[in-house]
């Protein structure tokens, strides 16, 4: 297939009701995911809200522990992710024991990451005086710190099993486990930060806690889930037997650790601005807390539909199909930008009402008001970076993955934050305008790479079929 002809092949009078059975599918995919993000957003509202309505030091307290473990935790997150593509494309061709041995490897390996990056960020507890955040807060954020810091293994394990069930196309059974869990926290936040009952009131410690607890149910359930349910017996032998084959270990690690460094350099320009964020001062560090969040609103949506995208690119990848990469990856790319629509008007309209959720200090909701405007910029530019990123790693193709996101937000992003927060003089609201910089830079190269990848898929095939 040459360019021409694949510029033909994306025109052809059969793209319109290919883009159709896309969405259709995307959607049907997709949707158990979104809801649960949606889950999570919950708790999220629901966490900073009572921590909010608590006290205003515990909301900048919390919002200083959330974004320097982001960077641990979406690192783990990126390891899981690489079980995607792989677990797809054996899924597609029906191998079952493979898929049960790269499950098996792939928890191995999640879990050698989980403690590393707990011992990282048990070192930095001890720094904690170091970065520059108020005194006043500290002894708020260190017992907090140590409840996160202890929720980081379940959490990988967790998303392990959450990739495999997404891969397989089983993405509801996750879905009714994060919802079922979130229910538990919010439940665990109401007794234990104010002490109803017999409770004791404990404050954002009480908040840890219940999380911790939550964080712990999700794996359990889905293990015990995986073992007795009828559906999942196929993959049993493979995960149990050493001698099946599947991907291997080192195939793991290598489609893994470039995601996990995309994630994490993606991760570390939120974290730093938050930093950043508390040098200003509380009432600053609390007014990022509340805009982050109402802005995961938009994340978790586009993030739910492009891990569909990421599975039915895999999906496609063995059947010699880059035009129907393309057009899964495009397909998801509409649905993205109606949605980032939808939540830029939801950020618009109502953006009062959501920041009256998190607190009552009226100078905390003057300051986070005046961040609406930077949020909805960025939106069409997240969902973009988010849909290709996700179309791009479902190609197995993630070596370009993290020096995308090095260069946007590491080299682009953090040096943008710092000068267009401190020098220009924008404070609070020049952070958030920075991230419009970063996510647009990773934006155009996502898309330039995927593009890329799938031409170059396409002329192997066309050399393939020559030859055959």
């Amino acid at each position: 297939m040459t360019i021409s002809s694949l510029r033909q092949a994306y025109n052809s009078p059969t793209q319109r009701g290919e883009y159709l059975r896309n969405y259709v599918k995307i959607s049907r995919l997709g949707f158990p995911i979104l809801v649960g993000q949606l889950g999570m957003i919950v708790v999220g509202f629901a966490d900073n809200a009572m921590i909010g309505h608590y006290s205003t030091d515990s909301l900048a307290a919390s919002s200083f522990v959330v974004n320097v473990f982001n960077l641990a935790i979406l690192f783990c997150l990126g390891f899981t992710y690489g079980l995607t593509p792989l677990i797809g494309a054996l899924y597609s061709i029906s191998r079952n024991e493979d898929i049960g041995a790269t499950l098996r490897r792939g928890v191995r390996v999640n879990i050698v990451v989980a403690i590393i990056a707990t011992l990282v960020m048990g070192v930095l507890y001890f720094n904690l005086d170091r970065l520059g955040q108020p005194e006043h807060l500290l002894p708020l954020i260190r017992p907090y710190y140590l409840l996160y810091l202890a929720g980081i293994l379940p959490i990988s394990l967790m998303n392990t099993f959450a990739q495999w069930a997404s891969a397989i196309n089983s993405t509801k059974m996750p879905m009714w486990i994060v919802l079922a869990s979130n229910i538990v926290n919010i439940i665990g936040n109401y007794l234990l930060i104010y002490g109803i009952g017999f409770f004791p009131e404990m404050g954002l410690i009480g908040a840890g806690i219940s999380t911790l607890i939550a964080r712990w149910i999700c794996p359990i359930a889905i293990f015990i889930i995986f073992l007795r349910v009828k559906r999942y017996h196929p993959y049993h032998n493979g995960f149990f037997r050493n001698h099946s084959a599947g991907e291997t270990t080192a195939k793991i690690v290598r489609t893994s650790f470039p995601i996990s460094m995309q994630l994490g350099f993606e991760t570390s320009s939120f974290s730093i601005a938050a930093i950043m964020a508390g040098w200003l001062g509380s009432v600053q560090l609390a007014s990022y807390q509340i805009i982050v969040t109402v802005g995961t609103l938009g994340f978790c949506l586009y993030y739910g539909l492009a891990t569909a995208v990421s599975v039915l690119v895999a999906n496609e990848s063995t059947d010699g199909g880059a035009m129907k990469m393309r057009r899964v990856a495009f397909a998801g790319y509409h649905l993205l930008l109606i949605m980032s629509a939808i939540s830029s008007a939801l950020f618009v309209f109502f953006g009062q009402q959501l920041i009256d959720i998190f607190t009552d200090d009226p100078a905390v909701k003057a300051m986070t008001l005046s961040l609406i405007f930077p949020l909805v910029l960025y939106q069409i530019a997240d969902a973009s970076q988010i849909n290709f990123a996700n179309a791009l790693r479902g190609t197995a193709n993630v070596v370009p993955m993290a020096w995308i996101a090095f260069i946007s937000y590491v080299i682009i992003g953090i040096p943008a934050t710092y000068i267009i927060t401190f020098p220009l003089g924008l404070d609070i609201f020049g952070i958030v305008l920075s991230f419009s910089v970063s996510l647009l830079c990773a934006a155009a190269l996502f898309i330039f790479f995927f593009l890329r990848t799938t031409r170059r898929l396409a002329e192997q095939e066309n050399r393939i079929k020559k030859v055959l």
